[in-house]
């Protein structure tokens, strides 16, 4: 390990630092553009000792358990809670410009769809249990340890207050000094606890975990690997009026606001479209609003997600058809030939895109097409195979959902 000076000159797409030394980049976490800071270097990596120069786009951080003076250590939850709003909002729409200009596309790409502290509904915690306590926080970055939370400005208001709920589930649930994951919901019934990589469960703990949770109040569901453990009220989200109950661990997106702009953003595109296809279609987050305008089907790999879509279509005034088809889109995608009996298709595929799916797009007779997804790159791969075979992007909007982090969501629309 050497000790040096350098100067940041940009900021990576994972969000650290990048200053050029004489062998190439050297990438530094917690620092901003046009700063000279002291690190301690280890072949590529470095990590930051102190700001001889700072940034005027540098902050204080919202949060006690952030960077590398944090006072617990450092959170890895968060990796840009230093930078200002404004420039910080500006990386983030700068990111799906150079994703799309990597593949030649040059649109007009709208502001930021701005986050704010306080709305994730869906977080993620480390948690294990030691000889005094119940642990429950998040990863120090690119490490196993867990840095304890008190506090975490991201995190909604509902899943904090009831922190210490979610760590005696923890601590009813731990059976050795192992850590595991807790995927926590807050949803209108209660928080949705889904608990992931716990083995061995003897049956009075079971029980016993059991009891812990019914003796407490704001938690609906408590899931152990897939399996639901207790359910003393069944978790339900809103979907635009649409009442869902997704299965536990199902993917949500992890925000409200962004999840109310990306599905305006869809259904405006789609207009007054008759006859509407959703592929990757999950528990029905667009699926179940755009039933609204026209018949839809929702096309989704995993039984469960299907299952509560098709439950919630059918127990709702008001809505067109809904029909349901579970299939894998990466081994079967629908054929240019299927998609011949769609006014429109919306897309939103995991972080590896759709590359198949849109082969088939591109070779379809599809007036209109909206593609969501929470990874610029593979977007563009994507939007450039629909873009060579004659769609034409109208309208590029990014969205903000993880706050102070580097990933960011994107609607994208096209038109035949």
């Amino acid at each position: 390990m050497s000790t040096e000076t350098v100067t940041i000159q940009k900021l990576g797409a994972q969000g650290d630092g990048i200053a050029q030394g004489a062998d190439g980049p050297i990438y530094v976490p917690f620092t901003l553009p046009d700063e000279t800071v002291a690190i301690a270097r280890v072949k590529s990596q470095g990590t930051l000792m102190s700001i001889a120069s700072a940034s005027p786009d540098r902050q204080e951080p919202h949060c006690r358990h952030f960077g590398p003076d944090g006072v617990n250590g450092t959170c890895g939850g968060c990796t840009l809670q230093h930078y200002a709003d404004a420039p910080y909002r500006a990386f983030k729409r700068q990111l799906v410009i150079d994703a799309l200009r990597s593949k030649g596309l040059t649109p007009e790409v709208d502001e930021l769809v701005a986050a704010h502290p306080g709305e994730r509904r869906r977080v993620v915690f480390a948690a294990r249990k030691t000889e005094k306590d119940m642990l429950i926080g998040f990863n120090q970055a690119e490490s196993h340890h867990i840095v304890a939370i008190e506090e975490c400005p991201i995190a909604s208001p509902g899943i904090m207050s009831r922190l210490p709920a979610i760590r005696a589930v923890g601590a009813a649930l731990a059976v050795n000094a192992e850590a595991f994951r807790i995927s926590v919901l807050e949803t209108l019934t209660g928080l949705d606890l889904a608990v992931d990589g716990i083995k061995g469960l003897y049956d009075k703990q079971r029980r016993s975990a059991i009891e812990t949770v019914l003796a407490l109040r704001g938690v609906g569901r408590v899931s152990l690997n897939g399996e639901i453990l207790v359910e003393p009220m069944k978790p339900i989200v809103d979907f635009s009026g649409v009442k869902v109950s997704p299965p536990s661990g199902a993917f949500t997106q992890a925000t409200k606001p962004a999840e109310e702009a990306m599905v305006e953003l869809v259904a405006t595109h789609v207009g007054k479209a008759k006859r509407i296809a959703d592929l990757f279609a999950g528990s029905g987050t667009f699926s179940l609003r755009l039933a609204r305008i026209g018949r839809v089907h929702a096309v989704e790999s995993e039984d469960k997600p299907l299952a509560a879509l098709d439950h919630a279509a059918r127990n709702t005034q008001g809505l067109k058809p809904v029909s349901i088809e579970r299939r894998d889109l990466f081994r079967r995608p629908l054929m240019a030939q299927e998609l011949k009996n769609y006014d429109a298709v919306v897309f939103d595929p995991p972080r590896a895109g759709a590359e198949f799916q849109t082969k088939e797009l591109a070779r379809s007779v599809v007036k209109k097409i909206v593609a969501v997804s929470c990874n610029p790159l593979t977007l563009a791969r994507d939007l450039a195979l629909l873009t060579e075979a004659g769609y034409r992007i109208t309208r590029v909007t990014p969205i903000d959902q993880f706050l102070w982090t580097s990933h960011v969501e994107v609607v994208v629309a096209l038109e035949k």
